[in-house]
């Protein structure tokens, strides 16, 4: 079927199992270290925050872990997701390569988030947790752990960085209607965000200090609230490769195999579950992809970063993890990426960036609004700003396939819609949309204040 457009699984093919890439490694990533006594964390201090099961999972090296039962239930709302040949997009750009995208804004949220959000609200149940907090950026992951928490009975609290609460309001009232409590982080609801708004008034937040504000939160609850988030750590990841093993098998019904994988990159969690099933037939020598993260210019973790032990948060909460890193301190430009907008990175993408496993790109935010609008005007689904850093990219390799005259096979993870970030469109289309350039000053400055770590 050359001219198939679509490539669909039945609900029997939605995997059983999370893949686990720690299994698999070149070598064991470096231990997450207590943030006061800079000593490797224990699950005793992490249960503080996560439920055991969640820990567990965050230290596994077993290559797969089994999706309970309930979890594959709410999973069949929207998965299996589609993959989609983008012809109409390969026609506008006349290039040879063929250019495939997977489909996550199916979700009743749009995005991929809550392929861990279901995940982590079971597990929180099962413990007999009553109440989460989290932060959100553009409001993605806010809005699946809102829903998530609405199937599973519990209260969900959501700490949303201030410039996203302003840019996307809708995003907002979509979490409420799931059932959460939504707060412009910085608050004065919590210690951090007192400082933080005594020191800059006008802040407009960052996602480091809205994990900061969660995290206080929850462990301020007198055991009433656990933390909840939606990226980075490794128990994240995980949950999201149910993305990466279905596209393994619509590629094989596509009957082609990818040259180019890619995805945007915040904190990790799409392109890692996207990509680590793939990554994992590179590692074990059977495959030999590209492997392409893309981030914004504002926030160039991986390719601007220094990779060292640093704070996943601001206020110097959270266990310390060895990560590319901008510096905790570090807040960047109000890019209409909100979910991008993070000083580190998951420790699983940094070593297997640091090992030459995967590359990375950073893109400005109006190039990659070109590359979304026209993605929108040739496929008809508006990209989420997040997810069109990764569109962008996808375009200029399809490009650059036309240049060389090769066809390239040309795979991208479409994380989600772009329906609740309609202002950043007109902002872009009223030529009124910034460009940040590499932020080098406060990066370096920021990278002052990394911790003293001796191990």
């Amino acid at each position: 079927m050359s001219d198939q457009y679509r490539f669909l699984l039945s609900e029997a093919d939605l995997p059983k199992f999370w893949y686990n890439i720690a299994a698999d490694l070149p070598t064991p990533l470096p231990p997450p270290l207590h943030p006061v006594t800079k000593e490797p964390v224990t699950p005793d201090f992490l249960e503080a925050i996560f439920p055991r099961e969640v820990i567990m999972q965050e230290v596994s090296t077993e290559r797969y872990i089994e999706i309970p039962e309930p979890v594959r239930e709410v999973y069949r709302l929207w998965r299996p997701t589609p993959l989609i040949r983008a012809r109409r997009l390969e026609q506008a750009l006349d290039t040879p390569a063929h250019i495939y995208f997977k489909y996550e804004g199916v979700s009743p949220s749009g995005s991929h988030k809550p392929n861990t959000a279901v995940a982590q609200a079971f597990y929180n149940k099962a413990a007999g947790v009553h109440a989460l907090t989290t932060e959100t950026g553009a409001g993605q992951w806010g809005s699946a752990l809102a829903l998530a928490g609405n199937f599973f009975d519990i209260d969900v609290e959501v700490y949303m960085v201030k410039v996203s609460y302003q840019q996307k309001p809708y995003r907002r009232i979509l979490m409420e209607t799931y059932g959460a409590q939504v707060f412009a982080s910085p608050t004065d609801r919590t210690e951090v965000g007192r400082r933080i708004l005594a020191e800059d008034p006008d802040s407009p937040g960052s996602l480091g200090i809205a994990i900061s504000e969660a995290v206080e939160a929850a462990l301020t609850s007198n055991g009433k609230k656990k933390y909840s988030l939606g990226s980075v750590l490794n128990h994240v990841l995980l949950h999201q490769t149910v993305i990466g093993q279905e596209a393994i098998k619509q590629m094989e019904m596509a009957g082609e195999e990818p040259d180019i994988l890619i995805g945007c990159i915040g904190g990790g969690s799409n392109f890692g579950g996207f990509t680590f099933p793939f990554i994992k037939e590179k590692l074990q020598g059977k495959k030999d992809y590209r492997v392409i993260a893309v981030e914004p210019t504002a926030a160039p973790t991986l390719t601007k970063g220094l990779y060292a032990y640093d704070y996943g948060d601001t206020g110097k909460i959270t266990p310390i993890v060895k990560m590319h890193t901008l510096g905790h301190d570090f807040v960047p430009a109000p890019i209409h990426a909100g979910g991008l907008r993070y000083h580190g990175m998951a420790p699983t993408v940094c070593a297997l960036y640091d090992q030459g496993v995967i590359e990375a790109v950073a893109v400005h935010q109006r190039a990659v609004f070109e590359a979304a609008v026209l993605f929108a005007r040739t496929q008809g689904i508006i990209p989420a700003p997040e997810t069109a850093h990764a569109v962008k990219v996808a375009i200029d390799e399809a490009l650059k396939a036309k240049e060389a005259g090769e066809k390239k096979v040309i795979v991208l993870n479409f994380s989600g819609h772009g329906h609740f970030d309609l202002s950043a469109y007109q902002a872009y289309l009223s030529g009124e949309l910034q460009d940040y350039a590499y932020p080098e000053k406060e990066i370096q400055k920021s990278l002052q204040k990394l911790p003293e770590v001796n191990l």
